[in-house]
């Protein structure tokens, strides 16, 4: 009798906390949706001044037009994080080269980091990994975007690619603004904002981008981890199994 009632105890405890979850998630898509659309409703009421310059309507209009990409980034990332949390995504790992898929998508993104003047360093040896190609690319895509928004003008990345005791290492480091220690834990949960100061529309994120890349590293059976210091950049660390 003791131990069935503290089964059900803990089966009430669990409950709770995922209910408070569910409470949480809610409050926070709530939140993000509202917010650029706050921002469309201000911005297209104010473009019924007939009084507007063409200039300030131009202005205007460009607002309306970012808020709508970022919910509609918004809104597709959280589709992908219940596709993937569900095991409804297509998983369909084969083998490829590595090293040329991280090659090809940090020349994709060559005008973001060109435009901010930041150095590459990109060091990629040639590895072969059995993959969901697709999946896979969405992690890179991710990390790069990440590294390239939080550096400064001028700044460096660095992309490191290597097998190490067995495993596929993909090392990227930036010359950032860093993460502090007491947030370090958190960066991978949904909606978590390192950076208190920053609205999501200053830093462009919904905080389901690192939610996403871990989940998608574990469906790989790897893992993701992270160096950080304030003011001194930051560094993502995915290891892989490696393909014999």
């Amino acid at each position: 009798m003791s131990e069935l009632t503290t089964n059900v105890n803990n089966m009430a405890l669990e409950l709770d906390q995922m209910e408070q979850m569910r409470q949480e998630f809610v409050s926070n898509v709530s939140h993000e949706i509202q917010s650029p659309l706050t921002s469309i409703r201000g911005f297209a009421r104010a473009l019924q001044n007939d009084l507007l310059s063409a200039e300030e309507r131009s202005h205007y209009l460009a607002i309306i037009e970012t808020e709508s990409l970022r919910l509609s980034k918004l809104t597709d990332n959280l589709l992908r994080l219940a596709s993937l949390e569900a095991e409804h995504v297509k998983f369909e790992p084969k083998p490829y080269r590595l090293d040329k898929q991280i090659r090809n998508l940090i020349l994709a993104c060559e005008p973001q980091w060109a435009g901010k003047a930041i150095q590459m360093d990109v060091s990629l040896e040639e590895v072969t990994i059995m993959a969901d190609e697709d999946l896979m690319s969405q992690v890179w895509i991710n990390l790069l975007h990440n590294g390239i928004k939080f550096t400064a003008v001028g700044g460096s990345i660095c992309a490191d690619l290597r097998c190490r005791d067995g495993k596929i290492e993909f090392k990227i480091t930036d010359t950032g603004i860093g993460i502090a220690e007491e947030d370090q834990a958190h960066v991978f949960e949904r909606f978590y904002k390192a950076d208190k100061s920053r609205t999501r529309s200053d830093n462009g994120g919904s905080g389901l981008g690192l939610s996403i890349v871990q989940k998608i590293v574990e469906m790989h059976t790897g893992s993701i981890t992270l160096e950080s210091k304030p003011g001194a950049g930051t560094s993502f660390i995915v290891t892989l199994p490696e393909v014999v």
